[in-house]
C-alpha cells in the first residue's frame, strides 16, 4: 500500500508568508526606531554642550579650557589654566591632553556641566568623538572643512564624528538647513575615522548630502 505524500495547503503556506512579513516589518521598525533615537543623541549632545558652554561662561566670565584662572579655581588634581586669550587652541580630536580643546573638558567636568572626569573626549551614538576647537585646525593630516572664514567658520566649532549619511542628514535638517556647506551645521564626507577638521575645503564640497548608506560624515557646529 502505497503512502500518499503530503505537502502544505495555499492557506499553511499564506499563514507562513503573513507571519514572516510581521517578523520583517517588526525588525525594520526597530532599526528605524534605534537610528530615530541615535538621531536625538546627536542632537542632544550639540544641545547640551553648548548649554554647558554658555553656563560656563555666565558662572566663570572666561572660557572652558582658556579659562586662566582654573588652576586656582580647582587646586585638587590640579586643573590645568588656559591662556585667557579667547581662543581654544588645539583640534576637536586632539590627542595631547594639555590642548586647551582637551582642557575644555576637564574644566566642564570641574565645574559639573558635563559628566565624566578628566581631558578625554566624549563619544557620540555612534563612538564617533565630540569635540571642539577654534576655527580652523591647524593639525597635520587631511584637512576637510574650511572653517578660516569666507564660506566657514571663524568662531569657536563642536564637531561630532562618524555619523551615518541618514543620521547626519536628519541632524543639519532637524537643527539647520540641510545644506552641507552653509547655515550654523555644516558637514563633510569622511575617508577616515574622526577626521581633521582643517582649512581650505568646506567650499569645494557639493550643497547637499549623498545618502548612499555607506558615506559617513563629520558634522560641525558653531556656538
Amino acid at each position: 500500500m502505497k503512502s500518499r505524500q503530503q505537502g502544505f495547503t495555499l492557506v499553511e503556506i499564506a499563514i507562513v508568508l503573513v507571519i514572516i512579513g510581521l517578523l520583517l516589518g517588526g525588525i525594520l521598525k526597530g532599526q528605524e526606531m534605534i537610528t530615530q533615537a541615535k538621531i536625538k543623541n546627536v542632537i542632544a549632545d550639540f544641545s547640551g554642550v553648548s548649554a554647558a558652554y554658555h553656563g560656563y561662561q555666565d558662572r566663570y566670565r572666561a572660557i572652558p579650557g582658556d579659562d586662566p584662572n582654573a588652576a586656582t579655581r580647582w587646586t585638587v588634581g590640579p586643573a590645568v589654566s588656559g591662556d585667557g586669550n579667547g581662543i581654544v587652541a588645539g583640534t576637536y580630536n586632539s590627542t595631547s591632553a594639555t590642548d586647551e580643546s582637551r582642557l575644555w573638558w576637564d574644566h566642564l567636568r570641574r565645574a559639573g556641566f558635563v559628566s565624566g572626569s578628566g581631558t578625554n573626549q566624549p563619544f557620540n551614538a555612534v563612538t564617533g568623538q565630540i569635540g571642539v576647537q577654534t576655527g580652523d585646525g591647524a593639525a597635520p593630516g587631511p584637512t576637510l572643512l574650511n572653517v578660516s572664514g569666507g564660506n566657514g567658520f571663524v568662531g569657536l566649532i563642536m564637531c561630532s564624528a562618524n555619523l551615518p549619511d541618514k543620521i547626519a542628514i536628519a541632524v543639519d535638517t532637524q537643527m539647520d538647513d540641510g545644506v552641507s556647506n552653509q547655515g550654523s551645521v555644516r558637514g563633510v564626507i569622511q575617508t577616515a575615522p574622526n577626521p581633521n577638521i582643517g582649512a581650505g575645503k568646506l567650499a569645494e564640497q557639493p550643497p547637499g548630502y549623498a545618502e548612499t548608506g555607506t558615506n559617513v560624515y563629520t558634522l560641525c557646529r558653531a556656538f
